[in-house]
């Protein structure tokens, strides 16, 4: 084949290719020849069909799947003879290709480009140690416990106390602009719901209100909608709710016991403050990695100044872009965005695809380079962890990863991507500071 290099800038190539009409003839021949042989038609003798006959009939198909082999083996063969690696599938435009005369095409491509390898070792970082004591063990017990009480009926008629549960009857209406209040608006209404007074899982501000209230009192309250909730029609909207208290009942939480620890699947209380205990230094050294990992991609992306393929950071920035428009139309914009204009979040996410494009490369080149690989045991965990998440379906999961490489690729990049961080994190300047759990948490929330 001929191969000419065509003007190109950046990391952008491009070339003009010619695939002889001799080579072309020569494989579509034998292409015929081979179905001629196996050809069974009507008045002809098995494999005796005339070479004319054959190329009436499949010359047509023949001819296009000659185009494609040509065009994807001399493609193949320019990437390997010049050590060009693509970031992305090159584009192909056909120039010509007609019969008896030579295949031209033309191939423009995005090169992946030279990743400098930073110095790993130069990068400091914190990492954070958190250990549960009795404090912490003893508050995931009360939620439980909480979660595991039961009620009973308060036979006195009096006010209701903050942690009780007021049985009540509600409905909710919008307010108007003019202050009178709109139809009930639906799934505002309900009847003889139990609620925590003060408790959470409502609106803001509405089970607050309900302290005090005695059985068979009514009352107005007024809330606001969040501004991020997720009813577009009801997000930062005011609302009355219409209160009617029918009953009253206190908790009655379980003790921490060797029974309470029989009902959660444990031999004694030993056990289960053990098991909570490892539980929760679990979860804190979860936030602390998340943390650490957060001030390493800080670090790498400050080193890494080389150029990315435009192409690459145009996909990652539409994907970006329409959750976005679709946040802009629901009223949930991030507000670090809000009162920002179009073309301002545009270059603010065109930065943030950039940026996660040339981290992406730089984690991928740092693996390449170090000949880290995902193994077949590490996927077949994540794809019978993914099973575990839809129980009595565990074996159509796993049918489907088998049959979607594109989903098991979505397992294997995480992985991936784990693994080159710890990597670098065994070479980095790592030092380990204790705090106390609600300090990490509290950086946790503050990060979300």
């Amino acid at each position: 084949m001929q191969v000419t290099e065509l003007p190109a800038e950046g990391l952008k190539r491009a070339f003009q290719v010619v695939v002889p009409a001799a080579s072309l003839a020569e494989r579509r021949d034998k292409r015929l020849k081979e179905l001629g042989a196996d050809l069974r038609l009507p008045g002809f003798r098995p494999g005796k069909v005339p070479a004319a006959v054959v190329k009436q009939r499949y010359g047509t198909a023949v001819a296009g799947e000659v185009l494609e082999q040509s065009v994807d083996e001399s493609m193949r063969q320019l990437l390997t003879e010049r050590g060009l690696r693509p970031a992305m599938q090159p584009k192909v435009e056909l120039v010509n290709y007609s019969d008896g005369a030579d295949l031209e095409y033309k191939i423009d491509l995005e090169l992946l480009p030279e990743i400098p390898m930073p110095d790993f070792a130069g990068i400091a970082l914190d990492r954070q140690k958190a250990v549960p004591g009795d404090a912490e063990v003893d508050g995931f017990l009360d939620t439980m416990r909480s979660r595991l009480a039961t009620t009973e009926d308060v036979a006195e008629a009096r006010p209701a106390a903050k942690g009780e549960v007021l049985v009540c009857d509600f409905e909710g209406r919008l307010k108007n602009e003019d202050g009178s209040l709109a139809e009930p608006f639906p799934g505002g209404t309900a009847a003889d719901m139990p609620i925590e007074v003060a408790g959470d899982g409502f609106i803001p501000g509405f089970t607050e209100q309900l302290e005090g209230m005695t059985p068979g009192e009514k009352k107005d309250i007024s809330v606001s909608f969040p501004a991020e909730y997720g009813s577009a029609e009801l997000a930062g909207k005011d609302a009355v709710f219409a209160i009617t208290a029918k009953s009253l009942k206190t908790k009655a939480l379980p003790a921490v016991d060797d029974e309470f620890a029989k009902r959660l699947g444990l031999e004694d209380v030993a056990a289960l403050r053990k098991t909570v205990t490892e539980n929760l230094q679990r979860e804190y050294d979860s936030l602390a990695r998340m943390k650490v990992k957060r001030q390493l991609l800080d670090a790498l992306a400050e080193r890494a100044s080389f150029e990315v393929p435009a192409g690459m950071v145009d996909g990652e920035f539409t994907q970006i872009w329409q959750r976005v428009e679709q946040d802009l139309k629901a009223g949930k914009l991030d507000a670090d965005d809000q009162g920002k204009d179009e073309d301002t979040l545009k270059a603010d996410y065109r930065a943030i695809a950039e940026r996660r494009i040339r981290l992406g490369l730089l984690l991928s080149e740092i693996g390449r380079t170090n000949s880290i690989q995902v193994t077949n045991e590490e996927l077949g965990a994540a794809m019978r962890q993914e099973a575990s998440r839809y129980p009595g379906q565990e074996k159509q999961v796993i049918e489907f990863f088998q049959k979607n490489p594109q989903a098991v690729e979505n397992l294997r990049a995480p992985i991936f991507e784990e693994k080159v961080v710890d990597f670098v994190l065994e070479l980095a300047k790592v030092t380990e500071t204790t705090i106390t759990p609600a300090e990490l948490t509290a950086q946790a929330a503050e990060a979300a």
